[in-house]
């Protein structure tokens, strides 16, 4: 018997929902105060939860994870923790998607060799999923871009006297500088919408 049970739940954001990863956990007796739960990206082992469990686990202690995505995203990364957790900490790990990847059961050449293949594809597939998402993400922000949709806070309605102050401005009546300034611009910031504004009346 191990000497403590401990879970290791992640999502990639504090919108996504973990109920699945704790109802597994929850079926396999792991107590509620052994469970960790970090909300960000698996690209790295930089969270708080992680490194608050890495400080807790003792030689044969147990850890579950409800798939190797879950531990991370980075193939590098995830190589060097099951190192650290199974030859350094001593612990056992059981990945509770893939039967294949529990430490506790062979651990002759055959079952170890056996491991470190899965482990490696596993590690291999989350780390091409996360460069997927990451690629879907750019092409949908790109496509989002071109039909006209804009990202980041609105801006600012312009001031009421803003396009009389870029008239004279545009007619060489003004400096810029005093045109922003009878804004209440920052000079850059009166160039910018100029430039828009004047596309946009000439469109």
């Amino acid at each position: 018997m191990p000497q403590n049970i401990y879970g290791y739940i992640r999502v990639s954001s504090r919108d996504q929902n973990e109920d699945r990863q704790l109802i597994a956990m929850r079926e396999k007796d792991v107590p509620e105060k052994n469970i960790f739960t970090d909300k960000q990206s698996g690209k790295d082992f930089e969270r708080p939860q992680y490194k608050k469990l890495l400080r807790k686990l003792k030689r044969d202690d147990l850890l579950y994870v409800k798939s190797i995505d879950r531990l991370g995203r980075n193939y590098e990364e995830i190589q060097n923790q099951w190192r650290v957790l199974t030859k350094e900490k001593g612990i056992d790990i059981c990945v509770i998607d893939m039967p294949l990847l529990d430490t506790r059961r062979g651990k002759d050449l055959v079952g170890t060799f056996v491991s470190d293949i899965v482990l490696q594809v596993l590690s291999f597939v989350a780390e091409n999923e996360r460069t997927n998402i990451r690629q879907r993400q750019a092409e949908g922000i790109a496509a989002a871009k071109a039909r006209g949709i804009r990202f980041g806070r609105p801006p600012k309605p312009l001031p009421e006297n803003f396009q009389s102050a870029c008239q004279r401005w545009k007619a060489g009546l003004i400096t810029g500088t005093a045109a922003a300034k009878e804004c209440g611009m920052p000079l850059s910031s009166f160039r910018y919408r100029a430039e828009i504004y004047e596309k946009a009346t000439f469109l």
